[in-house]
């Protein structure tokens, strides 16, 4: 077991392999891996990952200030774009299907640290693989130190519900139309 807060569900390859958004921190940093197992093809579950965009998904009384994340998928969503808000990230870069990538806004990188993550899914058996890799600066003032300490287990604690979220919803669709989950 991980007692850090750095790792839940991945596999020791997926916490070596390398994601997107290791490029984006330039200084000395550590990695956070997440990842868990979906019944569902790649495309429902990027689906899913695209409503990011506009909602949580995790613990919504503490992150949506009440309200609650769609339990449906959207067909109104804008499209993908660099720069547009997702989650405390902006969009850095994304692959239909395979990643969607972002970076700390500055303000915020000022106060906690840099940071990027990479929410991927790959084919994986008959559904997908959800992997998850924040990437936090390291170093500075012991307080800062300590402040990632608490960021990497509150991160895990909301990530968990997040992901755990997004693969039943993901399952949902996929069981409830075959036509969808075939592409």
């Amino acid at each position: 077991m991980d007692v850090s807060g750095r790792v839940w569900g991945a596999t020791s390859a997926e916490q070596r392999a390398p994601y997107p958004c290791d490029r984006l921190v330039r200084a000395r940093s550590e990695g956070w891996t997440r990842a868990v197992d979906v019944a569902a093809p790649p495309h429902i579950v990027f689906s899913w990952l695209r409503q990011l965009t506009i909602a949580p998904y995790s613990y919504d009384w503490i992150d949506f200030r009440g309200r609650k994340s769609p339990r449906v998928l959207l067909s109104r969503l804008p499209d993908l774009s660099v720069g547009q808000q997702f989650l405390v990230f902006e969009i850095a870069s994304f692959t239909t299907d395979a990643h969607i990538t972002g970076v700390l806004p500055e303000a915020h990188a000022r106060r906690y640290g840099h940071m990027a993550v990479s929410y991927t899914v790959r084919p994986y058996g008959k559904g997908s693989r959800l992997v998850v890799k924040v990437v936090v600066e390291t170093g500075g003032t012991a307080g800062r130190m300590l402040l990632r300490r608490f960021l990497a287990w509150g991160d895990l604690i909301m990530m968990r519900k997040q992901l755990l979220t997004l693969k039943k919803l993901a399952e949902g669709v996929a069981a409830a139309d075959p036509d969808v989950a075939s592409g």
